[in-house]
């Protein structure tokens, strides 16, 4: 039977201790998302296809006027859509649903509300988010793997002075999750959609507040420390 490595439990020479570093940073986002969809409907297929067509390039253009503002603009799915008669043994055609999605990500939120406002002005078009997120190499993810491993440090640290000991050594360092961020804020966000506003006075830009993200890091570290002294 093979002995167990010495790192795990140490040896009354060199006790090891095991400690979990933790780190939890609340900042603000580096960019929104919304999702766009503009939609038609009418008893001509080529109709529908036409005005939905208008529409979803009337969205894009507005999007794209913001220039650099905009970061990423993808358009997700497009349907058109028969819809048949409730009624009747034959495949009748009463009318075409179409809908365009289109997700745009911005990194100015103050553009971000002027430009969800005008969005929601257009015909037929609904906005819904914003979701907030951090870059994926954004330097808080550094930050908060750095805190958490000073965090051990400082835990293992503790329970040495505690034994009236002191670290020797770090014989393990293993990360042991760094969760996505996620918003400080949990409720739900809402849609804005509109049929049209012609003749009505432009209402004024949407405030938008956005949304903390929490960072979390953990980490196990290993370290031998000199004999206590019990």
């Amino acid at each position: 039977m093979t002995g167990q490595p010495s790192h795990l439990y140490g040896t009354p020479t060199a006790p090891r201790v095991a400690v979990r570093g933790e780190a939890h940073l609340e900042v603000d986002p580096d960019l929104a998302r919304i999702g766009i969809t503009v939609t038609a409907r009418g008893t001509d297929r080529g109709d529908t296809l036409s005005d939905l067509t208008r529409r979803n390039t009337a969205a894009l253009d507005l999007i794209r006027s913001y220039g650099d503002v905009v970061e990423r603009l993808e358009t997700g799915t497009l349907a058109i859509t028969p819809q048949l008669t409730e009624r009747g043994r034959r495949e009748r055609v009463r009318a075409y649903y179409g809908h365009v999605r289109t997700t745009a990500e911005l990194t100015d939120f103050t553009a971000l509300g002027e430009l969800t406002t005008r969005l929601a002005q257009l015909d037929l078009t609904s906005v819904d988010g914003p979701w907030w997120a951090l870059r994926p190499d954004s330097s808080v993810h550094r930050a908060a793997r750095r805190t958490a491993v000073h965090d051990a440090v400082r835990r293992a640290r503790e329970y040495a002075e505690a034994l009236d000991a002191t670290l020797v050594a770090l014989v393990e360092l293993s990360d042991s999750s760094l969760n996505a961020p996620v918003s400080a804020d949990y409720g739900p966000y809402g849609a804005v959609s509109t049929e049209g506003l012609d003749g009505a006075e432009p209402p004024d830009a949407i405030h938008l507040q956005p949304g903390r993200q929490i960072v979390t890091a953990q980490v196990e570290a290993h370290f031998v420390m000199t004999p206590p002294r019990l």
